[in-house]
């Protein structure tokens, strides 16, 4: 693809969705089902990783895989409906569309229930590739040739670099700007309503590189 029509990736959490509503509601769904104590409030500040990373600080290792299960389960009843589109999202995507661009999301999430989320929020994605996390994101970035890729984690900017698509960060989820930086991200940005306007540049002459 050229730069004029890119194919862009997007992370889910707290990139293009403010999923931490919908989570708060499933954790507390979940401990309040196995009665074991889960602070739903911490664990939503540090979206990102895989779901069994999280488990781990609440549950034993041999439980983990039966309470990631049960999760993605509980998630579908509790956290869909909850969950909102992060400012500038639906523009954001609009904008790569507009320069006869692919938009694919690329997500450690279940893939399934990323797929509800987004279309429950009328958010339309070319491709939707979940179950990747950090440099394995960079599996599916070059399998649809990503130029682009946005996301809020430092996760998300090594899984960029990892494919050789540009990462561009956004400072809406659990890294500031600095760490963003630090991790090497090539473009950091306020959020994604600032991302159209980035996009015509970088079309109209590769600004970020």
């Amino acid at each position: 693809m050229t730069s004029h029509a890119p194919t862009v990736g997007f992370d889910l959490d707290m990139t293009l969705i403010d999923s931490r509503p919908g989570i708060k509601a499933a954790y507390l769904a979940l401990s309040a089902e196995t009665g074991t104590y889960i602070d739903a409030d911490l664990a939503i500040t540090r979206l990102g990783p895989p779901l069994e990373d999280e488990l781990r600080n609440w549950f034993p290792e041999d439980k983990i895989q039966e309470m990631g299960d049960r999760y993605r389960e509980i998630y579908v009843t509790h956290a869909i409906e909850p969950s909102l589109a992060m400012p500038g999202a639906r523009e954001a995507v609009a904008a790569v569309r507009a320069h006869g661009g692919r938009a694919i999301v690329v997500t450690a999430k279940h893939e399934p229930n990323a797929k509800l989320h987004l279309t429950h929020l009328g958010i339309e994605a070319d491709a939707v590739i979940g179950w990747l996390w950090a440099e394995a994101k960079a599996e599916a970035l070059r399998e649809y040739g990503a130029a682009v890729y946005v996301g809020d984690h430092t996760g998300d900017v090594r899984g960029a670099r990892t494919a050789g698509a540009l990462s561009v960060a956004v400072a809406t989820g659990p890294c500031d700007a600095a760490e963003l930086r630090a991790a090497g991200a090539d473009v950091v940005l306020a959020g994604l309503d600032e991302f159209p306007a980035w996009l015509d540049a970088y079309a109209a002459g590769g600004a970020g590189r």
